[in-house]
């Protein structure tokens, strides 16, 4: 306060100057309030660790000049600290598990799957790209995760315990029901084993591949018993809630991001010019191919006010026409789904009537439902990529409908194919009818039906690996010798191919909804989608760098992960419906599986709960019971209001923080235009 009567004291002969001056002053005063304040007093062990007042900040975090920060810890260095013993044991401690934490976590990064890869992908192609890497190995360790809690479960003790113990429940079905060999008989020719590995036939049907093979073993001893039907169905129902709780543990972190990144409120124009450049990007290619993406960033917003100062001065009859089109390309979209629906069901239908094929053409009849899958979820997104552009929708709403009708696809087609072989398995639901009324199941087609649903996914799984790789030798490779040979118009305007992250990442959704579906029939399916990701993995990784150029259209890194995780929850839904309606609805082979004795796969649940002790059984009625469930309901809802204040709280923060983002842009522009005022007077 002192230096301000000084400055108006002599503000009378030289106004301008020591005007000027206590401009500088004020500012510096307050640019000091803004600057890291350090306690010159404190020492280096209160730097690591010690002192109670206040968050404690390392001298590495804070931004400062190297000359600053060498003089600050030469000061803390020359005082000589007096405390206690006991402070200085704690500082010790607190000094020492700071460095076994940061040592544990270079320990661990250095053991980070593909850690140098995906920071390459990232300076090279930025954040957006390598958010598909990221959820590719996301999706590998989650696999090879679920195949260690089956194979600790279910696979290591059917193979131990696999000659020894006995049946849980008498054998009283009919004879004919029990009918079930899928070895064959006689001399086999050498081809036909890579048929059947290809099938899942022959030696790989009645292998712990598939849910055929394991038996209904029971062991028992004075202080050990393993129930191998009670495990396969726990172990399942665990693997599905494990998926769930890992899929919304990142759906947190990937909805902190956005909402901390995002919000249209501040203006796309200032998030693109202030934050828009990814200084991860290494090379003039990545540079130049960044500054692309921004450029239509800003071109694609210019583009939606465009396109909605449009529809405002639309009169009414062009109103009425627009929305006419929309409505008329909606259904033709509508009509093609509906057509690759109605072709999967036939190619089912077909290809199940002709199991008994042998040879080549019996496998290209098993894969005749993968292959028309394949085929609808590859044309039909183009096709309604092309109706999109015709509806005249904004650039970011006609990416996300086409997105849309791309997960609807994909998912509702794999809903088709379940749902064709459901009608097979019972009769369309007709258990009285005469080929389901024996075993309440079609036997004569489907004698270990599902062994069968395991085998459609097994090849389903497959087959999108040998198609990636069959496009990645005989397509991707071809054409970018062809663009870099070639230099007529044609090649020019083809090109290379872009890598567009959306389809990339519904196709590895679309894969892990199969294994889901999957998973209850063929244990081992998480095992093969993990090797096969890793496959694919490096697939990707040489299209990427050898033949693709990144997409100059491409989604937010921090949007489209959550909204990824979003599409990857409805398939989980999916797969969790199947499961569901397979253990409480249809009757279980009685000629193969672990539940062959069983009306249900669920009915092993109360058969297993009579056996247990006393203790037990009342410790399960008291959580199943009134007194336990009330107050876990109120705990429930405190908890959940607590959460749902939190929130409340914090989005009001937001929103004024936001608020007063908007006030000082007014405030500046202001200024702005009193400095011009200001130029032009003087």
């Amino acid at each position: 306060m002192a230096s301000e009567p000084q400055g108006q004291g002599s503000g009378n002969c030289f106004p301008d100057e020591h005007q000027s001056l206590r401009f500088r002053r004020v500012s510096s005063r307050v640019s000091n309030q803004n600057y890291p304040q350090f306690n010159w007093n404190s020492t280096p062990a209160d730097e690591d660790g010690g002192g109670d007042s206040g968050p404690r900040r390392d001298l590495k975090s804070i931004p400062l000049p190297m000359s600053l920060k060498r003089a600050v810890r030469q000061v803390q260095q020359m005082q000589v600290p007096v405390v206690s013993s006991v402070e200085s044991w704690k500082r010790k401690k607190s000094k020492s598990l700071c460095k076994l934490k940061n040592a544990t976590r270079e320990f661990l990064y250095f053991f980070e799957l593909w850690s140098k890869s995906l920071q390459k992908i990232g300076g090279n192609f930025g954040g957006g790209v390598q958010s598909y890497f990221l959820f590719l190995r996301f999706l590998v360790v989650l696999n090879f995760v679920s195949f260690s809690l089956i194979a600790g479960f279910v696979l290591i003790p059917s193979i131990i315990f696999r000659s020894a113990g006995s049946s849980p429940v008498n054998n009283t079905g009919p004879e004919a029901c029990m009918e079930y060999d899928p070895n064959p008989q006689g001399l086999v020719v050498f081809y036909n084993y890579f048929l059947d590995l290809l099938s899942g036939t022959g030696f790989m049907e009645y292998s712990y591949l598939f849910y055929g093979y394991y038996n209904n073993t029971m062991v028992e001893d004075r202080n050990f018993s393993y129930n191998i039907p009670l495990a396969y169905l726990f172990t399942a129902v665990f693997y599905f809630a494990f998926c769930l709780i890992c899929i919304i543990a990142r759906m947190g972190t990937a909805a902190r991001v956005a909402v901390a990144t995002g919000g249209s409120a501040v203006g796309n124009y200032s998030m693109i010019v202030f934050t828009g450049w990814d200084y991860g990007c290494l090379g003039d290619r990545a540079t130049k191919l960044k500054q692309k993406n921004i450029h239509y960033r800003l071109q694609v917003d210019l583009e939606e006010e465009r396109i909605k100062k449009q529809a405002a001065a639309l009169t009414l009859c062009q109103k009425i026409l627009l929305y006419s089109l929309r409505v008329f390309m909606f259904f033709l979209a509508l009509g093609l789904i509906i057509a690759a629906f109605y072709g999967i069901s036939e190619a089912t239908n077909f290809s199940q009537e002709r199991s008994d094929e042998q040879g080549i053409l019996g496998l290209i009849f098993e894969y005749l439902p993968s292959i028309v899958i394949t085929t609808g979820n590859f044309v039909v997104p183009l096709l309604c990529d092309q109706i999109a552009l015709i509806e005249r929708y904004t650039p970011s709403t006609t990416i996300i409908v086409a997105l849309l009708r791309a997960v609807f696809l994909r998912l509702v087609s794999l809903g088709v194919l379940l749902f064709t072989l459901w009608r097979q398995i019972t009769c369309k639901g007709d258990t009285n009818n005469k080929a389901c009324e024996l075993c309440q199941y079609n036997h004569e087609v489907y004698q270990c039906w599902e062994t069968r649903v395991g085998q459609e996914m097994y090849k389903l799984t497959l087959f999108d690996l040998l198609i990636n790789i069959a496009v990645l030798v005989l397509v991707e490779f071809p054409r970018r010798m062809v663009v870099d040979n070639w230099s007529s118009k044609l090649a020019q305007w083809v090109g290379r191919q872009e890598f567009v992250v959306p389809s990339n990442v519904l196709g590895l959704v679309y894969g892990q909804t199969v294994v889901w579906t999957g998973a209850l029939f063929c244990p081992l399916l998480p095992l093969i989608n993990a090797i096969k990701f890793v496959i694919l993995f490096y697939c990707k990784k040489i299209t990427l760098f050898y033949n693709c150029r990144p997409a100059l259209k491409t989604f937010r890194s921090t949007t489209s992960t959550f909204f990824f995780l979003v599409v990857l929850l409805f398939g989980w839904g999916l797969a969790t419906v199947v499961m569901i309606y397979s253990l409480a609805e249809i009757r279980p082979s009685m000629g193969c599986g672990p539940f062959r004795f069983f009306p249900t796969m669920w009915s092993i649940v109360p058969t297993s709960f009579h056996s247990l002790s006393e203790t037990t059984k009342e410790f399960l009625f008291f959580i199943g019971s009134q007194a336990f469930s009330i107050p876990l309901f109120a705990l429930s809802c405190v908890v959940m209001c607590y959460f749902i204040a939190l929130a409340s709280v914090h989005g009001k923060s937001v929103a004024l923080l936001r608020a007063q983002l908007k006030l000082e842009g007014r405030d500046k522009q202001f200024l702005v235009k009193q400095i011009e005022e200001l130029s032009r007077q003087l």
